[in-house]
């Protein structure tokens, strides 16, 4: 089995490759995930795999992890570089922000963003 850190790498990993079916295998068919753009939650597979692919479609993410630690409650916090581009090239959006993880058996069962 991965650990927390390698699961994690090799998801931002696929996440900036664009390989959508790498990214949802590495969560569980229940995720709970933050969305960060419009607000709420997204839930299931299907659902983090609607919303990836269709902001793909509009804006151009690229996330790098910096820093990994793991909080009290158990939580992997993961400090990310993100850069969001629109599909022109042109910069939107960078800077720092943190992912809170909570991986269960190996998966990720959910997500939050806070900006740093």
């Amino acid at each position: 089995m991965l650990t927390n850190q390698e699961l994690l790498t090799g998801t931002y990993r696929a996440f900036n490759a664009r390989d959508i079916d790498t990214v949802i295998d590495a969560m569980h068919v229940d995720v709970n995930w933050s969305n960060g753009r419009e607000g709420g939650r997204l839930f299931g597979h299907q659902g983090v795999r609607d919303y990836w692919t269709r902001r793909w479609g509009q804006i151009d993410p690229r996330v790098e992890p910096v820093g990994f630690a793991t909080d009290e409650q158990g939580h992997v916090l993961v400090e990310v570089h993100q850069v969001v581009r629109d599909l022109a090239g042109n910069v939107i959006k960078e800077g720092l922000v943190e992912h809170v993880y909570l991986i269960e058996d190996g998966l990720i069962r959910s997500a939050e963003i806070k900006e740093c």
